[in-house]
């Protein structure tokens, strides 16, 4: 492996403020904010837009939306140019 190519990776602080969850991970990513970890450590603090407490796949609140509706007005609009 070649020296001086590859990016510094760290332990990093993953901070999803809409759930107030957090979770200590490896990233090249890097922050200037510092957050203190469990083990009394200070991390650098990425914040993130949604995590798996708060997507809607996780959490069970995920709306299935139904195209059958599309398929069948597709169907009839084929039939009526047909006949």
């Amino acid at each position: 492996m070649r020296e001086g190519i590859h990016p510094k990776y760290n332990q990093v602080i993953f901070y999803d403020a809409s759930a107030d969850y957090k979770f200590l991970s490896a990233s090249t990513k890097s922050s200037n904010e510092t957050m203190e970890w469990e083990d009394g450590n200070s991390y650098p603090v990425i914040r993130v837009d949604s995590s798996s407490a708060s997507h809607p796949f996780y959490t069970g609140r995920q709306k299935n939306i139904d195209t059958g509706g599309r398929i069948d007005r597709f169907n009839q609009r084929l039939n009526q140019k047909k006949q």
